[in-house]
């Protein structure tokens, strides 16, 4: 029960919860973006030197994901409404 009301209490306050999740994410970019924080030094090709660069290579991964096993499923595992009545 006490997920149950989690749930309530963060639907009941979706734009803050929203406001929240942008403002982290700004600092994380920012966090990266500053040279202080985070070495680049040693980066081993010139992507690297780029910042956000892996939070963006990261992000473009789960998007190929989700829309490769979107089309995976949609091309054979996804089955019409009345498949089982024939």
């Amino acid at each position: 029960m006490k997920l149950l009301r989690l749930i309530e209490f963060l639907r009941r306050h979706l734009k803050t919860v929203i406001r929240m999740c942008l403002a982290m994410l700004a600092l994380l970019v920012l966090v990266d973006a500053i040279p202080f924080f985070v070495d680049k030094h040693h980066a081993h090709t010139k992507a690297e030197h780029i910042p956000g660069f892996w939070a963006a290579f990261g992000f473009a991964g789960c998007v190929l994901i989700i829309l490769f096993s979107k089309a995976f499923g949609h091309a054979g595992i996804v089955n019409r409404e009345d498949y089982y009545d024939e």
